[in-house]
């Protein structure tokens, strides 16, 4: 596997508490790669040491031949690299069409930029008639879809997304899902997947880690650890 994007032996602390210890990934040009775990496993944070949101204390990041750890956030999505935060933070006051626009602002592409909040209406075909409507009104599932859009609105390689089905009923989940694959295959995204809903995570993604209390406690391809007994037995409720 290339190491298109790989962190190397991770450690964080919130103030003396280690959350992270000896965190390893790697993920490979165009592949979808699932973070699974419990509440508290560390899978959040992760995401945050990968977007400079928090900084290691030991280890490196490494994306496309290039050393991220010690840039700032900004420079980081600039490099191409993009969340959708959990909970999805949209900004509850702004219209859906400035929401989207706060994901281009580091463009300066302007027609391309409008190109792009055609494209993203396209994706999600609802948007259209809810450009100028406050964002706060929105149902869960429309504002996930809007957070997505805004991070796809900064032409990522690589999204990273922080429980993206979390709270949304079961026909919005699938919807959510096959947004990912689209993102992955056509828009050619590498996609970086930390769910609680380790069925779906396992179901979309080829390669998986299992993270324990800040630790790796497995990696591998996803449909082998959807035949792991300890896997099977934790996280698919089997």
């Amino acid at each position: 596997m290339s190491s298109y994007f790989e962190a190397r032996n991770l450690d964080v602390y919130y103030d003396k508490v280690k959350a992270l210890s000896d965190v390893s990934m790697v993920l490979g040009e165009g592949d979808i790669v699932a973070i699974i775990g419990t509440n508290g496993a560390g899978k959040t944070t992760t995401l945050r040491a990968f977007t400079g949101l928090t900084r290691i204390a030991t280890g490196e990041i490494w994306y496309q031949g290039k050393r991220i750890d010690q840039l700032n956030p900004d420079q980081i999505v600039g490099l191409g690299i993009s969340m959708v935060p959990e909970g999805r933070h949209i900004y509850p006051l702004m219209n859906v069409r400035d929401n989207l626009l706060m994901g281009a602002f580091l463009r300066r592409d302007k027609a391309e930029v409008k190109r792009d909040l055609e494209r993203m209406c396209e994706r999600f075909p609802f948007l259209k008639e809810r450009m100028r409507q406050q964002a706060s009104t929105l149902s869960g599932g429309e504002q996930q879809m809007v957070a997505i859009s805004r991070a796809l609105m900064a032409r990522p390689k690589l999204l990273l997304m922080d429980e993206p089905s979390l709270g949304l009923a079961p026909k919005v989940v699938r919807e959510i899902a096959r947004s990912i694959l689209a993102i992955n295959r056509e828009d050619k995204v590498s996609v970086i997947l930390v769910e609680q809903n380790s069925r779906m995570a396992l179901k979309l993604s080829s390669r998986a880690y299992v993270l324990e209390t800040g630790r790796v406690a497995l990696e591998g391809a996803s449909e082998e650890l959807v035949n792991n007994e300890d896997v099977r037995r934790l996280y698919l409720g089997a």
